[in-house]
């Protein structure tokens, strides 16, 4: 059997690694896969490098292929919002995925596998109409429709005529996986899918590379940030904030804290800045705050930096923007993990941090309320609760033994519930009963 999977962004958030670990997962259910993305060639957008060891089929975005629009609102960022992009370029998105699913001969394949709700649908439609399609909802889709829902921003011109596509589009999938239960009322509501369309399926991790692991953490913090730095001030390069021997100095012998993730408002990265800093003047042991993630140029709101300088917190530090292969060592060379973004939809970096011992501080909402168990495998602290997540911060620093009971749950839960082969035969499931081929999917069969 012949599944497409496409994914009209280039690799760069956690759908991209969805979609490459069910592109090596599958073929053990005997899933013959093509993946179509689109792609940024040269670096770390682009689709070859990133699922490389695939039959993918790189959409190079240019002249012959526009670039992917954008469930975001980031102003100056090349991927405008999807609710700008008028009807006309709307039909060049369309033409340019039509071309590459011809290309892939999408209209032989069982099942096209698609992620999000884009251009790609509408070209599935044409090109493809026989057959039939699994959608694959990561979340960002349905903020954005509630965002239109709530009344869109000033310069979301055509917000209803996107809305009604995703409707459209949605209507048109076999089934639709979600990442979280919360998700279902929301896509109900949302898109108007009957709910027996909707079959939940986490995220998940690769149990081979997210373990506990040695690491020589002087080494390796030297390493990253001082001797080949990627950190970057507003406005400039990767590399542009580095530190001094005697700064990263400061996290030997301390408890050091990671946050993971891109520098959007929905993060709280700024608001987690602050909060460690009032748990700077209350614990007894030292911390130290590692933030990794950000790509240069691309930031909403506060910079990271900005936070650090206006917060005073001391021994705060900015790693930069780094491959998913690389995050296994960063999180072995923690000791526990942040996460304060409020509409996280599901919250993988969560379940790889998990999944390496660490257990975690989140916001009870969304989808790490499904992931995080406060009081066996983490914390959950209010959305925006500037003094809960400092109290929480303390409470984990200040009691390794309680940190080190709750990083052997969280270990233990990450790897009975999240780990891809696992996952991926319960995808397949999925795409089996939508060619027609298998046993029907029953939601329930895929929540915790």
């Amino acid at each position: 059997m012949r599944v497409v999977i496409g994914l009209g962004f280039f690799p760069r958030g956690g759908s991209s690694h969805v979609a490459r670990a069910l592109g090596l997962g599958l073929p053990a259910d005997g899933w013959d896969v093509t993946l179509l993305s689109g792609s940024l060639p040269g670096g770390h957008g682009d689709a070859g490098a990133f699922y490389s060891g695939l039959d993918v089929r790189p959409v190079v975005f240019g002249e012959d292929a526009p670039m992917q629009g954008s469930y975001e609102d980031r102003p100056g960022a090349p991927d405008r919002c999807f609710a700008r992009i008028d009807d006309d370029e709307h039909e060049r998105h369309v033409e340019a995925w039509s071309r590459a699913l011809r290309d892939a001969d999408a209209a032989g394949a069982a099942v096209l596998h698609l992620h999000h709700l884009t251009p790609l649908n509408e070209a599935a439609a044409r090109v493809a109409p026989g057959v039939p399609v699994v959608g694959h909802l990561h979340g960002t889709e349905l903020l954005m429709l509630e965002r239109i829902a709530d009344g869109a921003p000033d310069g979301w011109e055509h917000a209803e005529a996107w809305a009604a596509r995703m409707r459209r589009w949605a209507g048109a999938c076999e089934r639709l996986l979600l990442l979280s239960p919360s998700q279902i009322d929301r896509a109900v509501d949302l898109l108007g899918v009957p709910r027996s369309a909707c079959v939940v399926v986490p995220n998940g991790f690769e149990p081979e590379d997210f373990r506990p692991a040695p690491v020589d953490r002087r080494a390796f913090w030297r390493t990253h940030l001082v001797d080949e730095p990627r950190g970057w001030a507003p406005g400039r390069d990767a590399g542009t904030v580095a530190y001094s021997a005697d700064d990263v100095a400061a996290l030997d012998g301390a408890v050091v804290v990671l946050a993971v993730g891109r520098y959007t408002e929905v993060k709280r990265l700024p608001l987690l800045i602050r909060a460690f800093a009032d748990a700077q003047a209350r614990t007894r042991r030292r911390a130290a705050l590692v933030v990794v993630g950000g790509h240069p140029g691309e930031w909403e709101g506060e910079h990271p930096l900005d936070a650090v300088e206006a917060s005073g917190a001391r021994d705060v530090f900015l790693a930069g923007w780094h491959d998913h292969d690389a995050l296994p060592a960063f999180l072995n060379a923690a000791d526990l993990q942040v996460l304060a973004s409020v509409r996280e939809q599901f919250g993988l970096v969560l379940v790889e941090g998990m999944a390496c011992g660490l257990p975690a501080i989140a916001v009870d909402a969304y989808g790490p309320r499904d992931i995080v168990e406060p009081g066996e495998t983490g914390w959950l602290v209010p959305p925006d609760d500037r003094a809960a997540l400092a109290d929480a911060i303390v409470a984990a620093v200040d009691d390794g033994e309680e940190r080190a009971r709750r990083g052997i749950a969280a270990r233990r839960t990450a790897r009975e519930t999240w780990s891809w082969p696992a996952l991926a035969h319960r995808v397949s499931a999925v795409l089996e009963d939508a060619a027609g081929v298998g046993e029907p999917a029953d939601a329930r069969s895929a929540l915790r």
